[in-house]
């Protein structure tokens, strides 16, 4: 295999075939335990660190999603927390601590759902996280990497890992450290992850919102902010859930 746009479309065409083929049972249970709390007037609060940031943006907030969704991030901490911005180094998502303090800052109820993103899936921040998730009674999804995680070990005191502790887990098919072009001196190129847990995201949401139309109630789903009376319809929407999802950085 060659270093090329053409090499790295074929293997992300092929992940994500295999991904969507292989996970469909656990999109179904996901999108099972969030339909029941979105019915149960709960929201979707989505976390990840690093680039799996990326997937809590897919759910929270985004054209054609759900609207009960809130985004948990590190920065948390700064913006809403009011931590020095020195908290943000390069470490903080190995610290266990900062588990219980992102919880607290989280405008959480006991009929809310949690989907959580690592690839590793074994940092002290996430794996606690999720242990804090299980232990307030929230159903959990987590989207992590089979492969990577299963070569890994947990930096988390427990020795537990998040694929560990959900109640319901998808492989987002990413090979062991992301990238899927070997280079002639070692290493890769091209990393999957961020795109095939968009897409596990995406199918989630749709078979949410699939679940709520077949009980014969109407999707509280965002259109886009750039189309005309986009923002009167968001609005309108956010108003019931008011104090309870997050919009902004």
């Amino acid at each position: 295999m060659t270093v090329s746009a053409e090499d790295y479309l074929a293997v992300v065409t092929e992940t994500i075939g295999r991904v969507a083929a292989s996970q469909r049972e656990a999109v179904a249970r996901a999108a099972d335990l969030i339909a029941e709390a979105v019915r149960a007037d709960g929201v979707v609060h989505a976390f990840g660190t690093g680039h799996s940031e990326a997937l809590a943006m897919e759910i929270a907030g985004r054209a054609g999603g759900l609207v009960p969704t809130n985004r948990i991030a590190l920065r948390d901490l700064v913006l809403i927390g009011g931590e020095p911005a020195e908290r943000l180094g390069p470490m903080v998502e190995r610290d266990p601590e900062v588990a219980h303090r992102l919880y607290e800052l989280a405008p959480v109820r006991p009929t809310d759902v949690f989907v959580l993103a690592s690839n590793s899936g074994v940092n002290g921040a996430m794996v606690e996280f999720a242990m804090l998730v299980k232990e307030r009674g929230h159903a959990l999804v987590a989207i992590t990497s089979a492969q990577h995680s299963g070569r890994m070990t947990s930096r988390h005191p427990s020795g537990r890992k998040l694929g560990e502790i959900a109640d319901v887990v998808l492989d987002n098919g990413a090979p062991y450290g992301d990238a899927t072009l070997p280079l002639p001196g070692g290493g890769a190129v091209g990393a999957v992850s961020s795109i095939t847990a968009a897409l596990l995201a995406q199918q989630i949401t749709v078979e949410v919102v699939a679940r709520l139309l077949a009980a014969g109630e109407r999707p509280p789903v965002y259109l886009s902010a750039n189309i005309p009376d986009g923002d009167a319809h968001n609005t309108a929407l956010e108003a019931r859930y008011a104090g309870r999802i997050r919009r902004g950085s």
